[in-house]
């Protein structure tokens, strides 16, 4: 059997900057939405697809094939990213297509800062 010492740690010292201190209810509940818009393996690819093709935007039409899903099911997680104003899209003829809200992912990544 093994013994595991703990051995205690200062929390507060490792802890993102963006939750070193108290964050009012409404930040909460924004930072919630965003984190759960992209808490999902298929939203995450899409973000990952939309970000590394060509002047960072994708089609909905482009993003089908690569995922292995139906383009309703696409549409569905776009449309969740889009509401978080993770991504934003812009109708182009019959086409909609995506590319991050580089804003909102500043604002995301300024609360895992250390």
């Amino acid at each position: 059997m093994t013994v595991i010492t703990l051995i205690p740690v200062d929390v507060a010292s490792c802890a993102p900057e963006g939750l070193a201190a108290p964050i009012e209810r409404p930040q909460a509940e924004q930072l919630a939405t965003l984190l759960k818009a992209i808490a999902d393996p298929t939203r995450l690819q899409l973000i990952s697809y939309i970000n590394a093709s060509n002047n960072s935007e994708a089609c909905v039409c482009n993003l089908t094939e690569p995922l292995a899903l139906t383009q309703p099911t696409v549409s569905h997680h776009l449309k969740v990213l889009t509401e978080a104003g993770l991504i934003e899209r812009e109708k182009r003829g019959t086409w909609v297509w995506y590319k991050l809200n580089q804003d909102r992912w500043q604002q995301l990544s300024k609360l895992f800062e250390m």
